[in-house]
């Protein structure tokens, strides 16, 4: 008889999709979701957007107004992770703060903040795919700013760079190919032990979880 998989650890079911806009996160995170059965946490951006009131316009000329957002995304995602007990897939992680090197000044007092040496350390405990950009995927939605290739560039670099400084372990998602992309996320976590409800005969997937997002 083969032996049966590992059941994989409540810490290591955190499973991360980060890189810059419009590299594909949240359809990745989508299926995640709606394959394993886990929650998916939402980008909280949009969220704290539409609380402030704001438009895009007017972010890219207040710097009080833009650095007050990028301070509430960064703890709202905390906030929002803390409140699953258990596996999630989150749309995002940390990738706020590769913004706020670009358009705020709080970037210094971020990483005095000892929350961010902690939530880095939970972070590195997850599985992690980083998305790298492709520009068949830059198009504009009316919600982020810098829908700028070059712009993407710039922040897919901001987000390697935090984690390589952070030593978080990642799985980079190269391809453009969704076919490809679920296959390399689904053979990682197939490794890793998680498996669908589907292969186990658990309760139908197709019963999904709400996404958890704080309104």
């Amino acid at each position: 008889m083969l032996p049966q998989r590992p059941v994989l650890s409540s810490a290591l079911t955190r499973i991360y999709m980060v890189g810059a806009h419009a590299t594909g996160k949240t359809t990745l995170a989508r299926w995640v979701r709606d394959h394993y059965g886990v929650p998916m946490i939402a980008e909280v951006a949009r969220g704290v957007l539409a609380e402030m009131e704001a438009r895009l316009d007017t972010l890219r000329t207040d710097i009080e107004l833009v650095n007050r957002y990028q301070r509430e995304v960064f703890h709202r995602q905390i906030e929002a992770e803390q409140k699953v007990t258990g596996p999630f897939v989150s749309d995002r992680a940390f990738c706020n703060l590769a913004y706020a090197a670009h358009h705020s000044t709080i970037l210094g007092e971020v990483f005095r903040d000892r929350r961010l040496a902690d939530y880095m350390d939970w972070v590195r405990q997850g599985i992690v795919f980083f998305l790298r950009p492709h520009r068949e995927l830059v198009v504009a939605d009316g919600v982020r700013a810098g829908l700028e290739w070059e712009e993407v560039v710039r922040i897919d670099g901001m987000v390697k760079l935090l984690l390589e400084v952070f030593d978080v372990p990642y799985l980079p998602v190269q391809s453009l190919s969704m076919q490809e992309r679920v296959r390399l996320v689904q053979r990682s976590l197939d490794l890793a032990g998680l498996s669908s409800p589907r292969e186990v005969g658990g309760p139908c997937a197709a019963a999904k979880p709400a996404d958890t997002q704080r309104n």
